[in-house]
């Protein structure tokens, strides 16, 4: 199945839930849980199957295809008499002999919270704050480095897993908030992880689940290179020349290139392909395009969580960020030019090849790395699944 129709399969199914919940919100059967709509069945479509087994995705399109042509010929039969016990026989034909997948495969165990999307907006304060929440309630299981070698570690039933990998990429939004909030039990119904019941507010678990996926995103980059998962950029209060933006969502639909600046570290030209952001203490004398509005503090932790590097090393980096919104490509201190080497997030999706080769070839020639970065990054666009399901 191509990515374009696996894409659609997996956005019309979270649709369909969505809507699903939606309507049972409405008449009253999924009731508001943890300020968002729960979710009443006990089971959800397992999309992560859809992504992982090709056939098994291949057998869930037919199978809606079927349906649908079912459903047709079910709704052609009621104007048309003559024609309705054939149709109603086409019908029944067509759904006797889809290829339905298995249950197991289709089906995966749900909670309450399954669908709850975090409302944190990933905030660079947020996740300062969620930092501290760990390391108040957490790291005595999960430890500093959040490997699951804490020093209570030890006295669980199961150990900790290592958050530091794509198991935070691997479950919903919700599905997180609940283990943390309920805790764990193994198939037997041993509690292999306590939760923290009512000792944290929501918006504190969401925060501390934003602060893992920073710290994760770091240690990925750190010990691969690359960051398998895409990361956004940290929200945060900003202000520009121009007086506009008022948010870093705001510049959403816009490159970004985040700067850190410090002692020794020389200003940047503004670029007219990027919107320049500067974190950190920017010479007296640099015209600075962007810069944090307020939480300087906070937002640097933070650069300095996704990069996996201590703060005291930040003054340097550069990070260009798509038009998304999302983490592609670190720049580290020192390094003058840029190259699609630098493209630390990548994509096997190509959606357009460069408009022109020669224009390419020739800004490389130049020197211009930065061209050649910034067109692979648009060719190549990322998307991020959680759970199986796009967000």
């Amino acid at each position: 199945m191509s990515s374009e129709l696996l894409n659609g399969l997996l956005e019309g199914l979270y649709a369909a839930q969505q809507g699903l919940r939606a309507l049972l919100h409405l008449v009253g059967s999924a009731p508001d849980l943890h300020g968002q709509p729960a979710w009443p069945l006990g089971y959800r479509i397992a999309a992560e199957m859809l992504v992982v087994d090709a056939g098994h995705a291949r057998r869930v399109l037919l199978s809606l295809l079927c349906a649908g042509v079912a459903v047709l010929a079910m709704g052609l039969s009621l104007p048309w008499r003559r024609a309705r016990i054939p149709l109603w026989a086409a019908a029944i034909a067509v759904l006797v002999l889809a290829p339905w997948p298995q249950a197991h495969l289709l089906l995966t165990p749900a909670v309450p919270t399954s669908l709850h999307q975090s409302p944190t907006g990933f905030e660079a304060t947020g996740i300062v704050r969620g930092q501290a929440v760990y390391r108040q309630h957490c790291v005595r299981c999960h430890g500093t480095d959040g490997r699951g070698e804490g020093a209570e570690a030890a006295q669980l039933a199961q150990w900790p897993p290592n958050l530091n990998g794509a198991l935070l990429w691997k479950r919903l939004d919700g599905e997180l908030f609940w283990r943390v909030r309920e805790g764990m039990h193994n198939r037997v119904g041993v509690q292999t992880m306590p939760g923290v019941g009512n000792a944290l507010r929501d918006q504190e678990i969401w925060e501390v689940l934003d602060y893992l996926q920073a710290h994760a995103a770091g240690q990925m980059l750190r010990e691969s290179g690359t960051w398998d998962r895409p990361v956004r950029l940290p929200g945060m209060a900003v202000h520009c020349r121009s007086g506009r933006p008022q948010q870093s969502r705001d510049l959403l639909g816009q490159r970004v290139r985040v700067a850190v600046a410090g002692p020794g570290v020389p200003p940047l030209a503004d670029d007219p392909r990027l919107v320049t952001l500067v974190a950190g203490p920017p010479a007296s004398d640099a015209d600075v395009e962007c810069w944090p509005d307020g939480g300087a503090e906070a937002v640097n932790q933070t650069l300095a969580l996704v990069l996996g590097v201590p703060v005291a090393e930040l003054p340097g980096y550069q990070l260009i960020v798509d038009r998304a919104g999302w983490l592609r490509a670190r720049g580290q201190p020192g390094k003058t030019a840029w190259s699609e080497d630098d493209l630390v997030c990548r994509s096997g999706t190509v959606l357009t090849a460069p408009a022109d080769a020669s224009v390419e070839k020739r800004s490389a020639a130049q020197g211009d790395g930065l061209e050649a970065l910034i067109r692979r990054m648009d060719a190549e666009p990322v998307r991020l699944l959680r759970g199986g399901f796009p967000h």
